[in-house]
């Protein structure tokens, strides 16, 4: 089978989609597919192109999968137009661009409207074609500003005639499913729910107390870490204002967040001077790991509202860990039920600073519960979420697909 992969997102991208995208197409190469990958040059989440990348494509080989990178535009500040004519300038460039005759199209969303440009023309040229979906355009819109605005509606629209031009959709999560086909009007049968998987290698050799020495913090202090983006709908305003709240009180308990993100500058002018907070740079996958792993508690944070836009990815790297969770989330989001079935942790009620303080304090009270909640992500880690699974139902659900086109 020849599969071909387009999405705007690849390694060496740290966060976001990139990584499942990487540890895809390398997956289906070790299963024998024959894969090639059209992505764009590295930018997120710095929104940045680093030295190195120049010209208008660039090909290499990655882990004995061969990537072409096409330019397109990268805002500098990006909002919704700036992202908008980058998805347009890059799904241009991929409709333009040699394909040579896959078997099968595999294309990612986010970016949605590149992916649009991608479905057209496998279509036009008879190729199956799925889509892998990570988030909801139209529920982002929903959540994150007025519910029923005609621009909201629009995306509605938008984003189901492309998913229903897909020959078939792959979700991450249940909750994506019950939207794709209950609100976008997928028919059930072609949409297939595949779970991400942690993408963070674990070292056994782990020195935990020189792992906090190296980080800056005592061997006292209790570590609640936000490791990922930092954006808009992570609304991490409410972990800078809890720092300040629990830094009046003489507490030891401290705050770090970790990544970066069109929101840090903000966030870090915010926090300035805040003696319990601490700010660290994305970190090499291994140090990534330890300090993940040298933390007290791990946070996810999202704006109120967020329910059902996206599942974080950060959760299937935290279940792993064996640490506990807090999630300031708004009840009945994906990502409360999520943590919920993984039992893994703690929901805290989103954009308020005394609940995430008064989570934190509990399991800073509470250590054996702490660590059942982590022994218990851990434990749903191996069970549900794991690279190999995933990889094979790809695997399956690709050849499936591929064998559309003996019959056009």
């Amino acid at each position: 089978m020849k599969a071909l992969i387009i999405g705007l997102n690849y390694a060496p991208e740290p966060s976001g989609n990139a990584p499942y995208t990487t540890k895809l197409s390398q997956g289906l190469a070790r299963r024998g597919v024959s894969v090639k990958v059209l992505t764009g040059y590295p930018h997120y989440p710095e929104w940045k192109i680093p030295d190195g990348y120049t010209g208008l494509s660039m090909e290499e080989n990655l882990s004995g999968v061969p990537v072409k990178r096409l330019r397109s535009s990268v805002p500098e500040r990006p909002n919704g137009l700036g992202r908008l004519f980058m998805e347009i300038t890059f799904g241009i460039r991929t409709v333009l661009e040699r394909w040579d005759r896959p078997d099968v199209v595999l294309v990612v969303s986010p970016a949605l409207f590149s992916a649009a440009f991608a479905i057209l023309r496998a279509r036009i040229c008879r190729i199956p074609v799925g889509i892998w979906v990570q988030d909801l355009y139209s529920k982002g819109m929903e959540e994150t500003g007025p519910a029923l605005s005609p621009l909201a509606l629009l995306m509605k629209r938008i984003e189901s005639a492309i998913f229903n031009a897909a020959d078939g959709v792959s979700v991450i999560h249940e909750r994506f499913r019950e939207h794709v086909t209950n609100e976008l009007g997928v028919p059930a049968h072609r949409v297939l729910v595949i779970r991400n998987w942690t993408h963070v290698h674990h070292h056994h050799s782990f020195d935990r107390s020189a792992a906090r020495r190296r980080l800056g913090w005592a061997e006292t202090d209790f570590i609640a870490l936000h490791a990922g983006n930092m954006g808009v709908k992570q609304g991490l305003e409410n972990v800078i204002d809890t720092a300040r709240l629990v830094g009046r009180s003489g507490s030891d308990v401290r705050f770090v967040l970790l990544g970066n993100g069109n929101q840090r500058r903000n966030l870090e002018s915010k926090g300035a001077g805040i003696a319990t907070l601490q700010f660290l740079e994305p970190l090499p996958d291994r140090d990534y790991s330890e300090a993940l792993r040298s933390a007290d508690v791990l946070l996810v944070n999202e704006r109120p509202g967020v329910k059902e836009m996206s599942v974080p990815s950060k959760l299937t790297s935290y279940f792993v860990t064996g640490l506990p969770i807090i999630a300031a989330t708004d009840a009945g989001s994906a990502t409360a039920h999520e943590l919920s079935a993984a039992g893994a942790g703690i929901r805290a009620e989103s954009g308020s600073p005394a609940a995430l303080a008064a989570a934190i304090e509990h399991l800073r009270q509470e250590p054996r519960s702490a660590q059942d909640f982590g022994a218990a992500g851990r434990q749903y880690s191996h069970r549900v979420l794991t690279e190999e699974a995933a990889v094979e139902s790809y695997v399956r659900w690709l050849s499936a697909l591929a064998s559309r086109k003996q019959t056009r």
